[in-house]
């Protein structure tokens, strides 16, 4: 039987389904992709409570609709994506790791010289669709501390479990985990 955890998010109510992390830990997928009401909304909401920046980075995937959309409404002309591997295109690649819980491995995270240049001496928002352990965001940090940029900010729509009680972040609403039979972990 498939569980799903019900929230407003940015004014608008969506179901997500309860995944299985580990035997009595689950986690409630929220999916930016292909959702433009949400991803809209979101983008708006986030940037009412954002800082002044000059450049505005996400790690690669789930975060690029958002980061996009923020950047579009904020006026800007240019965002940076981590990628997950060095592109072909890239020069003087810049690499750090990040253990994310989605994900069952390792990634690496990267940036190129056009990047690097982009966030050197400037104020670096970063920008994600959840924050749960918080090693996504870390790795961002380590990249944009590498080439010499300032994080002003570090924002996401939800906030998972733990993060919940960061102070360093700013979201717009909290996701709970959640026991194999679909109970809230307190």
């Amino acid at each position: 039987m498939d569980r799903f955890y019900e929230m407003e998010i940015a004014g608008v109510t969506r179901e997500l389904p309860l995944c299985k992390v580990s035997d009595d830990f689950y986690i409630a997928a929220f999916i930016m992709f292909g959702d433009v009401e949400i991803t809209v909304n979101s983008a708006r909401e986030l940037l009412k409570k954002a800082p002044d920046c000059d450049v505005m980075i996400t790690a690669e995937s789930k975060g690029i609709p958002l980061l996009y959309e923020m950047a579009r409404q904020a006026g800007h002309n240019y965002y940076i994506v981590a990628r997950k591997g060095p592109k072909l295109y890239m020069k003087d690649v810049i690499t750090t790791e990040v253990d994310s819980i989605t994900t069952a491995h390792k990634q690496t995270l990267c940036i190129g010289a056009e990047e690097a240049e982009a966030m050197k001496n400037k104020r670096v928002l970063i920008v994600d669709d959840v924050i749960s352990t918080g090693e996504s965001l870390a790795a961002l940090e380590t990249l944009i501390e590498q080439v010499g940029g300032k994080v002003v900010g570090r924002m996401a729509v939800l906030a998972e479990g733990d993060a919940i009680g960061r102070k360093d972040i700013t979201y717009l609403a909290p996701l709970p985990v959640f026991h194999a039979d679909g109970t809230v972990i307190e």
